[in-house]
C-alpha cells in the first residue's frame, strides 16, 4: 500500500476517559434518569457522537447533548486519552518505508488537530481529515471519500485502519482495503462482517498486515 489512512479513538490514542466522562457530563446536564457508566458507554466510541446521543436521548435532543458534551471534551476531554505503546514506533517505521500517512476520524478535526499536536504525533502525518463541527463528513464513508479525492489517490492502492466497523464499510465503500485492529474498542466479528481483510491484535501486528 502506498497510502494509508489511521482512524484515531481506537487506533492511535485510547480515549476512554475523555468520551465516557464528556457523555455523562452532557447526560447529567440534561438531568438524564440513569447514567451510564464509563464501562457502560464504550459502545459510542468510534461511531459519530450525534448518533450514539440519537440512540441514547432521541433525535430532539441531541443536538443539545453534543453540545454541552462539547463543553466539557473541547478543554479537558480531550486529553484524558493516551497514545497505545507501539504506535509511534509503527509510524515511523511506515513512514521510513515510504508510506504516507494520513488520519481520518469522525471526530470534529478541531478536535483531531489538537489531540495529535498534543500528543507528537503530527511529525507522522501529512493531514488529518475529520467532521466539521456541524456534523458534515462524520460518517466515515463520505469522509474517505472527501479525503480520497484531496489527496489524489488511488483507492485500490490506499488501505484504511480502524477499530470499528465503521472504518471497515467506509473502506469498502470507497474501494480501499481495511485492516481492523483488535486492542480498540470493536470486536473480531464486527470487523470481519464489516469487511477488514486482516485484523491485529497489537500496533506492531500492524506491519505483519502491510506489504
Amino acid at each position: 500500500m502506498d497510502t494509508i489512512y489511521f482512524d484515531l479513538d481506537g487506533t492511535l490514542t485510547d480515549p476512554k476517559p475523555g468520551i465516557t466522562r464528556s457523555i455523562q457530563y452532557a447526560l447529567q446536564k440534561l438531568d438524564h434518569p440513569t447514567i451510564p457508566t464509563e464501562d457502560e458507554l464504550t459502545w459510542c466510541i468510534g461511531p459519530p457522537l450525534r448518533s450514539s446521543f440519537v440512540k441514547m436521548l432521541g433525535d430532539r435532543d441531541a443536538d443539545r447533548a453534543v453540545a454541552l458534551y462539547r463543553e466539557r471534551f473541547s478543554d479537558i476531554g480531550l486529553y484524558e486519552n493516551r497514545v497505545y505503546d507501539g504506535i509511534g514506533d509503527v509510524l515511523t517505521t511506515l513512514r521510513a518505508s515510504g508510506h504516507r500517512l494520513f488520519v481520518a476520524t469522525s471526530k470534529a478535526h478541531v478536535f483531531a488537530d489538537r489531540i495529535i499536536d498534543h500528543f507528537g504525533l503530527r511529525q507522522h502525518f501529512e493531514r488529518v481529515f475529520g467532521a466539521e463541527l456541524d456534523g458534515t463528513r462524520a460518517d466515515k464513508s463520505h469522509l474517505l471519500e472527501h479525503a480520497l479525492k484531496e489527496v489524489s489517490v488511488d483507492p485500490a492502492k490506499t488501505l484504511m485502519i480502524g477499530d470499528r466497523s465503521h472504518d471497515m464499510v467506509g473502506a469498502k465503500n470507497n474501494g480501499m482495503k481495511g485492516i481492523g485492529v483488535l486492542y480498540g474498542y470493536g470486536s473480531r466479528n464486527e470487523l470481519i462482517e464489516a469487511g477488514a481483510q486482516h485484523v491485529c491484535a497489537t500496533p506492531g501486528a500492524i506491519l505483519d498486515c502491510i506489504s
